[in-house]
């Protein structure tokens, strides 16, 4: 069975790990992100490379990346938090190293992909994938196909603005806002490390920390509704680390069935089945796509070469 090499990059770790074409796993694992030094950045990821293709065949490197990626080339314009990697095309710096093929897709399109494939969207043809972690981002499926955008641009759901100002669902909707607010209500260190686990932990007991919560809810909730109202998808789905917590759509709906005009663009709000294999797993599958893809031209060309011969 083909084996190949997936990273899922973010922000705060890089998770990767030996995915089969079942899209089984064999082996996970995870290092801190190097996102502002593109030579620690590329050489952590290829010692991870050079690891594992000593224990195994391997038949491809799939690759998970926030930021504006052009699926075709690998180029990305931004990598979101990683800034190593803004105007660099990783693709192409991995394979003058390596003699695998290397294939990037965006983080939240990669959700959206695991989705698709074996999760929760499977009998869908239009619908959203909301990723929430050190930043915002997402997928959008419509008709069957994800929505890339002109310039790559599509799902970058962060950059809405849904409080008043210029706030937008980067600054007061992802993991990391609600983290920043909590410190800046302790007064702690803005580098004291703090996990959403154990803000929402205090909230049980602290009106304070709960009530910076319910603002968080508030700022997700707005940018759910715009979406829903804009693109009017079968559903959206949740996905990042947050997702892991049960209680977490329930406290979403009750926030939406506020907005007035909710009953009227209404739709599901699920979890991503992958949770925060997501990424991992919708790399892997834009790689296998391309595979075949690729097989397929090289299977046409060649039955057109042997009749012209």
């Amino acid at each position: 069975m083909k084996k190949y090499i997936v990273f899922d990059v973010g922000g705060t770790k890089v998770k990767h790990g030996i995915m089969q074409e079942d899209y089984s796993t064999l082996t996970k694992d995870a290092y801190p992100t190097q996102c502002h030094h593109i030579d620690l950045f590329l050489s952590d990821m290829l010692k991870v490379i050079e690891m594992y293709t000593s224990l195994y065949e391997i038949n491809g490197v799939a690759i998970s990346l926030p930021g504006y990626i052009n699926p075709h080339t690998g180029y990305s314009e931004r990598a979101g938090s990683i800034t190593a990697l803004d105007k660099q095309n990783l693709k192409s710096l991995l394979e003058e190293k390596v003699t695998i093929n290397v294939e990037i897709e965006n983080d939240g399109n990669c959700a959206a992909l695991a989705e698709k494939l074996n999760g929760n969207a499977v009998d869908c043809t239009d619908f959203i994938c909301l990723t929430i972690g050190t930043g915002i981002g997402g997928g959008i499926f419509i008709n069957n196909q994800i929505l890339h955008g002109g310039t790559f641009r599509g799902g970058e759901f962060g950059f809405m603005i849904t409080q008043g100002g210029q706030e937008i669902m980067h600054q007061n909707a992802s993991t990391a806002s609600l983290i920043h607010s909590y410190k800046k209500l302790k007064g702690m260190d803005k580098k004291e490390n703090i996990s959403g686990e154990e803000v929402f932990l205090e909230a049980i007991n602290n009106p304070e920390v709960q009530a910076l919560i319910d603002s968080w809810l508030k700022s997700l909730s707005y940018g759910i509704f715009n979406l829903a109202v804009t693109l009017n998808p079968q559903k959206l789905l949740i996905g990042g680390g947050v997702s892991a917590r049960e209680d977490l759509i329930s406290q979403l709906n009750d926030h939406l069935e506020k907005l007035e005009f909710w009953k009227q663009f209404k739709i599901p709000i699920e979890i991503c089945k992958h949770k925060n294999d997501a990424g991992m797993v919708g790399a892997l599958y834009n790689f296998r796509r391309k595979e075949e893809l690729l097989s397929v031209r090289k299977t046409k060309f060649g039955v057109i070469a042997k009749i012209n011969n």
